[in-house]
C-alpha cells in the first residue's frame, strides 16, 4: 500500500540512483547535488533508488533555463531555494489536511489511494491557475508601474501579535493553530483589499507591501480596524516605513524593512508607527493625520523618528 501510494503522488515509480539521474539530464553529479539541496532534500547514498523520470525532467528544465541564458548561473540554486522553500510549506499544509480528512472519512488503504489520484490533478490545475494569476498581475503592476516603483520604491509593513509569546504558554496547540490561522487569513484578506501584497507571514507576524504610501497606511489602518472588531484575536503592532528595497525571489531587504521591524517593537498595542520618509509622503493627504513622536533609541537607530498615523476626522 505505501509504494502504491507513495508512486500516486511522485508521479511514477523511483528507477534511478543519483548518479544516473544527473548522467540521463545532461549535467553533472555536482550540479545535481546542489540543485537537489537548494531544493531543500537530503543527500542520497550513491546506491540508493530514489528518483523518477519526473526528477530527471525537472532537473534538465532548470539546467535549460540557464543554458539558454534565461537565468545566470548564479541564480539556479536561488531559484532552486525558493521554489523549494515555498513548495515545502505548501505540501505541508497540504499533507495535513488530507491525513486529517482520511482520519474523518474512514476509508481503506485502496480508498485512499484513489482519492489521491483524483485529488492530486485538481491540485496541480488550481495552483497553475493562481500561479498565473499573480503572474498576470506582477506583469501588470511592473508595466504600468511609475518610475519610483520600477528602482523598488515601496512601503514596508510589519504587523505583529501582541503578548504572543504569552499566548504560546496559555494556549494548546489546537487553540494556538486556530489563532494564527485567524490572524493570517484576516490579514490576507485586509491586505488584498486594500492593494497591497503579503511577503510572508510568520506565525505572530505579517511582513506585507504596497506600492504608495497611502495605499501602505490604508492596509495598516484597515487592519487594525479588522483585529478590533474580532473578539478572537489579540491587538495588533504594525510599523511601517517607505523607500527604496530590495525585490529579490519574492522576499524584500533593505533598511526600509529594518526601519518598519524597528517601529513595530516601539509601538504601542493597537497603533500605527510611520517612519519620516513614510510621513512625508503622507504629508497634506486629506485622509490621513500623522502626530511626530518623541525619539526613539532603538538597536541599529540611535535617533528614530516615529509619527503615529490616523485617519483624518471629518466634523
Amino acid at each position: 500500500m505505501a509504494q502504491e501510494f507513495e508512486r500516486t503522488l511522485l508521479g511514477g515509480e523511483r528507477r534511478f540512483t543519483r548518479v544516473q539521474v544527473s548522467e540521463r539530464a545532461g549535467i553533472s553529479i555536482e550540479r545535481a547535488e546542489r540543485m537537489w539541496h537548494a531544493l531543500g532534500f537530503a543527500t542520497v547514498p550513491d546506491d540508493e533508488v530514489a528518483f523518477t523520470d519526473d526528477d530527471v525532467e525537472a532537473l534538465r528544465l532548470v539546467a535549460a533555463l540557464e543554458d539558454d541564458k534565461f537565468i545566470e548561473p548564479e541564480m539556479e540554486s536561488s531559484l532552486a531555494r525558493k521554489l523549494g522553500q515555498t513548495q515545502s510549506r505548501l505540501a505541508s499544509w497540504q499533507s495535513a489536511m488530507f491525513l486529517e480528512f482520511l482520519g474523518g472519512a474512514k476509508l481503506s488503504a485502496d480508498e485512499a489511494i484513489e482519492v489521491a489520484g483524483l485529488l492530486l490533478p485538481a491540485m496541480e490545475r488550481l495552483q497553475t491557475y493562481v500561479w498565473r494569476r499573480h503572474l498576470a498581475a506582477a506583469a501588470g503592476r511592473a508595466v504600468a508601474g511609475s518610475d519610483e516603483l520600477a528602482r523598488g520604491v515601496r512601503a514596508v509593513g510589519f504587523a505583529d501579535i501582541v503578548s504572543y509569546t504569552r499566548l504560546t504558554r496559555r494556549l494548546n496547540e489546537a487553540e494556538l493553530g486556530e489563532l494564527i490561522e485567524r490572524f493570517e487569513g484576516t490579514a490576507a484578506d485586509v491586505v488584498a483589499l486594500n492593494g497591497g501584497r503579503v511577503i510572508k507571514s510568520m506565525g505572530d507576524e505579517v511582513l506585507f507591501v504596497a506600492d504608495t504610501a497611502a495605499q501602505g497606511a490604508a492596509v495598516a489602518l484597515a487592519l487594525q480596524d479588522a483585529v478590533n472588531a474580532d473578539e478572537e484575536l489579540p491587538e495588533l503592532r504594525i510599523g511601517l516605513a517607505y523607500g527604496t528595497i530590495l525585490i529579490r525571489l519574492g522576499d524584500v531587504y533593505g533598511e526600509v524593512v529594518n526601519l518598519a521591524a524597528r517601529l513595530t517593537t516601539e509601538c504601542k498595542p493597537g497603533r500605527v508607527l510611520a517612519d519620516r520618509e513614510l510621513a512625508a509622503a503622507l504629508d497634506g493627504h486629506p485622509a490621513y493625520t500623522l502626530h511626530r513622536l518623541r525619539r526613539a533609541s532603538v538597536r541599529g537607530y540611535r535617533h528614530l523618528a516615529p509619527y503615529a498615523i490616523q485617519r483624518t476626522t471629518t466634523l
